[in-house]
């Protein structure tokens, strides 16, 4: 089964939170796992990052760090991932080993498209597509974008904003790679995260 799912952590971390981690990357369907905790203190965010880190090495996916490439460093984790203010995607590697993955939003822009591909990135993250919990202010992007981004790229392309069970088939037939999911999984009114997960194949 191919791996095509890119999740990005809750925003606040509760004490089932690794518990829920493991048995949702146990589904062998999650590539990427994106930390993104944007209101901790370093020590407190270096001591999750460990933690995650020793989950998501037993379940061989790939870690990434948002916006921050010292803590990816620090940790060695397996990448990071640089929103549009988070310094130059150059810096980032010239602070990470050259295997390290670094991934660039680039919303729904074309200009940010094409100023990512020359910086040579190891993924474009694209959205948001649907209206988003994680991020309600997000421009909606439109589907035809991937189209044009597969005819300038072969960078592989990640999907992002609001995707949950009934929408994401949409995006695959697009020809994205991999399919960012966060609130359907861990602020799901209905489903456990353990659950939730099972409802993409």
């Amino acid at each position: 089964m191919r791996r095509f799912l890119y999740l990005i952590s809750p925003s606040k971390i509760n004490k089932h939170f690794y518990k829920d981690l493991a048995e949702v990357l146990s589904s062998k369907k999650v590539r990427y796992f994106q930390l993104r905790l944007k209101k901790h203190s370093n020590s407190k965010l270096l001591k999750i990052a460990k933690k995650v880190k020793g989950i998501t090495k037993k379940y061989k996916v790939k870690l990434i760090i948002n916006d921050l490439p010292v803590l990816a460093k620090k940790i060695n984790a397996d990448g990071c991932h640089l929103g549009q203010s988070d310094g130059s995607i150059k810096n980032a590697r010239n602070l990470l080993k050259k295997n390290k993955i670094i991934g660039i939003t680039c919303h729904g822009s074309k200009k940010l498209i094409l100023n990512a591909i020359k910086e040579k990135p190891d993924y474009i993250a694209l959205g948001s597509f649907f209206k988003s919990k994680l991020k309600p202010n997000a421009k909606k992007a439109q589907k035809n974008l991937v189209k044009w981004s597969k005819q300038r790229t072969n960078l592989p392309i990640v999907a992002i904003g609001g995707i949950n069970n009934k929408n994401y088939r949409s995006l695959m037939k697009f020809g994205v790679n991999y399919l960012a999911i966060s609130s359907y999984i861990w602020n799901n009114p209905r489903l456990k995260p353990k659950k939730a997960i099972r409802k993409f194949s």
